[in-house]
This record gives structure tokens, C-alpha cells and sequence, in this order.
């Protein structure tokens, strides 16, 4: 059984039952700004949200791209991804959930400790309870689309599946 010592929001005290968030506590390590590096297309980044914002501009403003990997923190490269939206590449917001689903990829291959933070939500529903994000979160009124929640699940149930195959070896 799971126990979650501390939740942003008391609600989700009394959904625990129904899911498990991640935004600072006991499972931070599968929120986008915590420590833990990824790589995408031979270069390092920090975060997976260093990745994700300097992605948006990897073809058309590489020089943006890379200041945003080297940002000293993730409030400062979303702030450079805002800054630029206008030199976004075009096609990025049709390619951004494979591209989050391969940052989360990295981040499980690289940091071990993550996945196995996945493996111990069982099966429990995730979600991303930021109350600002209605597309990768639940939103303020929890009626989110929790995009980036979907994608733990699934990359979750690749690991079950991986981890039992290798257990009948």
C-alpha cells in the first residue's frame, strides 16, 4: 500500500483512492522539473522541461535551443521558450506528446531511481495535478486532459510488462 506523506492540495487527500499526482512530494521525481537529466538527439539537458522548451526551437532557432538547455533553472527556460514562441518551429505543437513521450523514455533510461518511483504507483491512476495546465495537467478545475499522466501510465505498463518477461527468464 501506498502512503503519500504530503499533498499541494487536500483534496487529492480525499481522492487517493481515485489517483496519485506527482507536483512536489513523494513522487516529484516524475514531474518535468525535477534533477534528473535526459538526452535528445546527442545533446544533454537537465530537465526534461530544458528538453522539451529548447526542442520547440531545435530546426528554426538552434542558437534559442541551445541557450535554453544551458538555462540555469526551469523557470528560466520556460521564460526563453515564452520569450521566442514567435520562432517555435511549426510543426512542434502536432509533434509534442511523442516528443514529451520520448523525454520521459530518456529520463526512465537514465535515471533508474525514477524508474522505479513508476513502478511503485502499482496501478494506480497518475496525474499531473498542476492547476495551471489543462493539456499536460488536470487544471484548476480538475477537468484537465492529464496528457502527461497518460504517458507515466503507459510507460508504467511498458515496465510491468518488461519486468515480469524478464522475471520468466
Amino acid at each position: 500500500m501506498i502512503v503519500v506523506e504530503h499533498y499541494r492540495d487536500p483534496w487529492m487527500a480525499e481522492k487517493f483512492n481515485d489517483f496519485l499526482g506527482f507536483a512536489p512530494r513523494q513522487f516529484a521525481c516524475l514531474d518535468n522539473s525535477g534533477a534528473y537529466k535526459v538526452e535528445y538527439e546527442g545533446k544533454t539537458y537537465p530537465t526534461v522541461t530544458h528538453a522539451f522548451e529548447a526542442i520547440k526551437f531545435l530546426h528554426r532557432s538552434p542558437e534559442i535551443a541551445d541557450a535554453i538547455r544551458l538555462a540555469n533553472s526551469t523557470e528560466e527556460a520556460k521564460k526563453l521558450g515564452q520569450i521566442f514562441a514567435y520562432r517555435q518551429d511549426q510543426n512542434f505543437e502536432s509533434l509534442k506528446v511523442d516528443i514529451m513521450e520520448t523525454l520521459l523514455r530518456s529520463k526512465l533510461e537514465y535515471n533508474k531511481v525514477v524508474a522505479e518511483e513508476l513502478l511503485n504507483t502499482g496501478d494506480n491512476l497518475l496525474c499531473n495535478d498542476d492547476p495551471y495546465d489543462n493539456f499536460w495537467g488536470i487544471g484548476l478545475n480538475r477537468d484537465g486532459q492529464n496528457q502527461l499522466g497518460k504517458l507515466w501510465m503507459k510507460l508504467r505498463n511498458e515496465l510491468f510488462r518488461n519486468s515480469k518477461t524478464e522475471m520468466q527468464m
